[in-house]
C-alpha cells in the first residue's frame, strides 16, 4: 500500500503562515490544516491544490507518494 508523504507543513513555515492564516487563505478550517500536515487526513483534490495555490508551489513539490 502506498503512503502519502507531504511537505505542506515546510512550505506553509518557509512563508511564515501560520496555520490559522493558511486555513484562512483555502477557506477551511486550522484543525484541516493541522491534520493534513500531520498526515492524518488526506485532503480533497480541491484542498490540495488550493494548498499549493496558496503556498505557491505546484501541488507535485506538496504531495507524493511513498511507496
Amino acid at each position: 500500500m502506498a503512503d502519502l508523504r507531504n511537505r505542506v507543513r515546510e512550505a506553509r513555515e518557509a512563508k511564515s503562515l501560520t496555520q490559522a492564516q493558511l486555513a484562512d487563505l483555502i477557506g477551511t478550517s486550522r484543525k484541516t490544516v493541522n491534520t493534513v500536515e500531520n498526515a492524518v487526513f488526506v485532503p480533497s483534490t480541491v484542498i490540495a491544490l488550493k494548498l499549493a495555490k496558496a503556498l505557491g508551489e505546484p501541488v507535485e513539490a506538496l504531495f507524493s507518494i511513498v511507496e
